[in-house]
């Protein structure tokens, strides 16, 4: 109980923490690994593990179902290519470079353990991708690469994992074997994540009319796919990713608006719990791992960390130039359609921050090789993983932005192309209205057409801004956010009068729920049209 009571109240720090560095727009990932910090060295703090054979099922099939839910099935597709060449080609060159420097490094470091340290470290992060590359104003294509690769660099990595851990633990590994194996694993999970996405959507479509189980179902949706994948020898992260991705693209016809918003809602919320969770984890084991290591020399330990992460972040740049330029070179249909920019090239390389899954792996590993034999090692590859995640997310996560500037990239804004899709949009509706309604009541078709006039004039009017790199406002657009900023303020009014009425004792609780229900949908809409990049 006592455990229970200190993961809740250092719950509670990260999550105010995490309250601050929204407001002062300081990414999360990095606030989070700086707590594990943080915890390591306060006096007193129990220490608590979980068993490393639910690290994976509690940790992954939510936060990667969460990454694919919102990864764009379109962009995913037009950038695949790309999207393949790092997911797999650079996670295993990189463990590979890993493995080498690792074992030329430390003594004690065989070559499984230190390909299984390469596999570990290997792929970046989906959540720390998207949360430290927001707002930055990077062109579209660039942020659905990053995203993409962080999504399915995770099954080839881990699937690296599975297999160092296995030479490990058995003795044995068959190169070939392995590559077999690996695209088996790939087919199978793949072949099964899309088919739990078929049989939810069915599910969602067909039965479910309740918002609460709807909501409930998704939440065990990416569990069901990964261990129904695992327990046929597949890969549970790529089932996954292909769950999310599936059904995400089905998102707008299998869930109703209120399920939507719910929905979204309760994932946020679960995603931040569970990477505050794991960095709260590794910070309570962090002073035991320490111990562990303590017949190492402590300059030996930070010239090995420092190491492992140089050649991380090195590896990075040494792949993505060739991979970028050979394609180019060999294909003209790619030189013809692909935009090149090689100040893409030096933000993607330096966008490989690692993160919750790196960690997640390096908690899996098992505490004992046998019966009677410790696992080897483990403290010090834990140790050494930290150490690439905290240098990624803290040394790359920081001077990002400051990279950015330094190359003069053009701010990318999609204000004026989210303009011109709200217009097509709304003058396809008052077009739908003057051929179909004609016939309708005077009042009502003058009313329900003034509504769309109206949103068509402001986007008429509305000056679309100059891209530029500032703090991260966007200038312009007055005409359009005022109007919307009036409707809130209305609203609010609105809800003031109910609450009113309602502490007054003239409204009872059924018709006060439901209307202040109707304010809130009404103003999540409004607020999304406001633009804030």
């Amino acid at each position: 109980m006592e455990n229970v009571t200190v993961i809740i109240m250092l719950l509670f720090g990260v999550a105010f923490l995490s309250l601050v560095s929204k407001r002062y727009n300081f990414p999360v990932p990095i606030v989070l690994v700086l707590c594990g910090v943080i915890i390591s060295i306060v006096p007193g703090l129990p220490v608590i593990s979980l068993s490393p054979e639910v690290v994976f099922i509690i940790f992954l099939p939510p936060l990667l179902y969460h990454a694919a839910w919102y990864t764009s099935w379109s962009d995913f597709k037009q950038s695949i290519r790309p999207i393949t060449l790092a997911a797999v080609g650079l996670v295993l060159f990189t463990t590979v470079a890993v493995a080498i420097a690792a074992h030329e490094l430390i003594e004690d470091v065989s070559w499984p353990l230190a390909f299984l340290i390469g596999a570990i470290v290997s792929p970046p992060d989906a959540v720390s991708a998207t949360s430290i590359t927001k707002g930055l104003g990077l062109n579209p294509r660039l942020i659905a690469i990053l995203e993409g690769e962080s999504l399915v660099n995770d099954a080839s990595g881990l699937v690296a994992y599975k297999y160092a851990l296995t030479a490990i633990t058995a003795g044995n590994f068959v190169l070939w074997q392995a590559g077999l194996n690996f695209v088996l694993m790939s087919l199978i999970g793949i072949a099964i994540g899309l088919v739990v996405g078929f049989i939810m959507s069915y599910i969602h479509k067909r039965f479910v009319c309740d918002e609460i189980i709807e909501v409930t179902l998704t939440l065990l949706t990416p569990f069901a796919s990964y261990l129904l994948a695992e327990h046929f020898h597949g890969s549970g992260v790529l089932a996954v990713v292909a769950t999310g991705l599936y059904l995400s693209a089905r998102s707008g016809t299998i869930f109703t608006h209120e399920s939507r918003i719910m929905t979204g809602t309760i994932w946020s919320v679960l995603t931040n719990i569970l990477n505050g969770l794991i960095f709260i984890l590794i910070g309570l084991q962090l002073r035991q791992i320490m111990a562990g290591i303590s017949n190492y020399s402590g300059t030996s330990l930070l010239l090995w960390g420092a190491a492992i992460s140089a050649v991380v972040i090195l590896v990075r740049f040494l792949w993505v130039v060739p991979a970028v330029l050979i394609p180019r070179w060999l294909s003209k249909r790619i030189r013809q359609k692909e935009e090149f920019d090689y100040r893409n090239m030096i933000i993607f390389g330096w966008s490989g921050m690692r993160g919750v899954v790196s960690m997640a792996a390096a908690l899996a590993l098992p505490l004992m090789l046998n019966e009677t034999e410790a696992f080897p090692l483990r403290n010090l590859i834990i140790y050494l993983v930290f150490c690439v995640i905290v240098s990624t997310l803290v040394i790359q996560g920081l001077t990002l932005p400051w990279v950015i500037k330094k190359l003069k990239i053009e701010r990318y804004s999609i204000l004026a192309e989210e303009y011109n899709i709200r217009n097509v949009i709304v003058s396809e509706t008052i077009a739908h209205i003057e051929d179909n309604f004609s016939l309708l009541d005077g009042d009502l078709l003058h009313n329900i057409k003034s509504k769309y006039e109206v949103k068509f004039n402001r986007l008429q009017k509305t000056e679309l801004p100059a891209n530029f790199f500032g703090n991260g406002k966007m200038l312009g657009g007055e005409i359009f956010n005022d109007f919307t900023k009036l409707q809130i303020d209305l609203l609010n009014v609105e809800r003031g009068k109910l609450e009113v009425m309602h502490k007054g004792g003239s409204v009872n609780e059924e018709i006060f729920r439901k209307i202040e229900k109707e304010l809130d949908l009404e103003e999540t809409r409004l607020w999304m049209e406001m633009y804030e990049e």
